[in-house]
């Protein structure tokens, strides 16, 4: 078991900063069951860092010690292992485009997959499951708009519209405008009187 955890901290070393681990990458060091025994001992001993339902990232070290990597890292990571759409939520999503000076506390991210908690480091991760048309256009430009445009709600969106115009380039808004038709009505309408109003 030793050699291999030591084969797995060795194929880890070579990874870029921030790529995840999972048993079944790395299946070709052993089996499945002495795979995922021999993560949970690394986790165990702080080698990993257990981000996800096996899922793992290797600490990051630096002068000061090791530490884990960043929530965005994380998200990424898991967001890649499992082919889910995680991007930031609505409230992030507003305050990016000036639509709010509201800060978000909680790390909260929205995703194609089940809800769910998940820890980085000492801190904690909400993702939010939430339907398909929030997170279109994932994390262009135009899909931030609509997260923001989706926490703002019917009552704010034609209003908050008019400063996205503004901020986004053309090209971007053109873009919110055709993926319109997969919005619900109430932001359909608002989009569409946005772009020909």
């Amino acid at each position: 078991m030793q050699r291999l955890t030591s084969q797995i901290l060795a194929y880890a070393a070579q990874l870029s900063e921030g790529t995840a681990l999972s048993a079944k990458s790395l299946l070709h060091l052993g089996n499945r069951a002495a795979v995922d025994q021999a993560l949970s001992r690394l986790h165990e001993r702080g080698e990993l860092i257990r981000v996800g339902r096996g899922v793992y990232m290797k600490a990051i070290k630096s002068r000061f010690g090791s530490r884990p990597p960043t929530v965005e890292q994380a998200v990424e990571a898991v967001a890649h292992q499992r082919g889910e759409i995680i991007v930031s939520n609505g409230a992030a999503a507003a305050n990016s485009l000036g639509l709010t000076t509201q800060v978000p506390v909680r790390s909260i991210y929205l995703t194609s997959g089940r809800s769910r908690m998940m820890s980085v480091g000492s801190q904690k991760v909400e993702l939010k499951h939430v339907p398909r048309w929030q997170l279109s256009l994932a994390t262009r430009p135009a899909g931030v708009a609509v997260r923001a445009l989706a926490w703002l709600g019917p009552e704010k969106a034609e209003e908050a519209l008019t400063s996205i115009k503004r901020k986004l380039p053309p090209e971007a808004f053109n873009e919110l405008v055709a993926a319109a038709p997969r919005f619900p009505t109430w932001l359909a309408r608002s989009v569409g009187k946005a772009a020909h109003g």
